[in-house]
């Protein structure tokens, strides 16, 4: 386990400097200029030189980059061009309310999916609920996003439509998850009212991550339905339902987490699109905006805090596989 957890270790270390490297060469590609933008347009040239001198645009490549890497080990992110604030402190300030979108979401994932797999595996003709399941799916995650809006929002006025709350003073607590700390601060309308304001852009990102668990559960589900120690425990009786829960979801349930885990990566990448679409306040948005004014500065400390909570998650579930399977080892 500590093997495990140490070679994780490194692996994020290795991940994290890669990133760096890539997302530091497209910044010089990408044409754009940081200390044209931090200065502003109409800013004489002595001022943006000397932008330039302060930002150390004028220094070689690698001494850019070994300068770079100095400051991410100090915890520095260096300062958006577009907020004049330190790009840590505005991730601080949007993260929170991605985190709590991102694990909602997983979570509708995480009972879609196996729902679906289960309920393909009692059907006796599974094919049309499969074909619908794929039609629904297979739009891209914007379209999913605006026909929900426009079906439970606009339609039926079932569900706000966008934002994180309807209430002008939501409570500000040590979370940063308004739902906990509304129940928290005892502000149970204000709780209620952001799980509603949850529903729409969490369905809208748990689609197609239920959709991929639920396809790796049924195919799992197909190989260990069909093994001895199945067949023994239905010559018993056992109803079906039992046979499942006691004997197949768990022995199937390795390559969906393993599923999941890759699902968290697409997550994080249609949190883009969502925040967007859903004027979600989180750093899905927040990065957005920044690529939009040409800040490749939050960019890249937006994209290394979600590459680390990436390689979290996966570890999460590499041991979440080890506890169920007792066949699959840390090494």
């Amino acid at each position: 386990m500590n093997k495990f957890l140490l070679m994780r270790l490194l692996g994020l270390i290795v991940v994290l400097v890669t990133m760096t490297a890539v997302i530091f060469l497209l910044r010089q590609v990408v044409p754009s200029d940081p200390a044209r933008a931090a200065v502003g347009p109409n800013a004489p040239t002595s001022v943006l030189e000397a932008k330039r001198a302060e930002l150390g645009l004028d220094d070689p490549l690698p001494v850019q980059y070994v300068t770079y890497l100095g400051q991410l080990a100090r915890g520095d992110l260096g300062e958006s061009v577009r907020t004049r604030q330190q790009v840590r402190a505005d991730i601080a300030d949007t993260l929170p309310a991605s985190l709590e979108l991102a694990v909602v979401a997983m979570l509708l994932a995480l009972l879609i999916g196996p729902g679906i797999a289960v309920l393909q595996s009692l059907l006796p003709r599974p094919g049309p609920l499969r074909y619908v399941l794929a039609s629904a799916t297979s739009a891209p995650i914007f379209l999913t996003g605006l026909l929900l809006l426009y079906l439970l929002w606009f339609r039926l006025h079932l569900l706000p439509g966008g934002g994180r709350s309807s209430f002008a003073d939501p409570p500000a607590g040590p979370t940063g998850l308004l739902s906990v700390d509304a129940v928290l601060a005892g502000r149970f309308l204000v709780a209620w009212d952001a799980v509603q304001h949850l529903v729409l852009p969490a369905l809208t990102l748990a689609l197609p991550m239920a959709a991929a668990i639920g396809r790796s559960l049924r195919s799992s589900l197909i190989g260990v339905l069909r093994q001895d120690y199945v067949r023994t425990a239905r010559s018993k009786g056992l109803p079906e339902r039992q046979v499942l829960r006691r004997h197949g979801i768990r022995n199937a349930s390795t390559g969906p987490l393993a599923m999941a885990g890759l699902q968290v990566g697409l997550i994080f990448a249609n949190l883009l699109v969502v925040e967007r679409i859903f004027a979600w306040p989180g750093t899905g948005a927040y990065t957005l905006q920044a690529l939009g004014a040409d800040d490749l500065t939050a960019v890249l400390g937006a994209s290394l805090v979600f590459g680390a909570i990436y390689i979290v998650v996966n570890t999460l579930v590499d041991l979440a596989q080890a506890w169920l399977d007792p066949r699959v080892t840390l090494s």
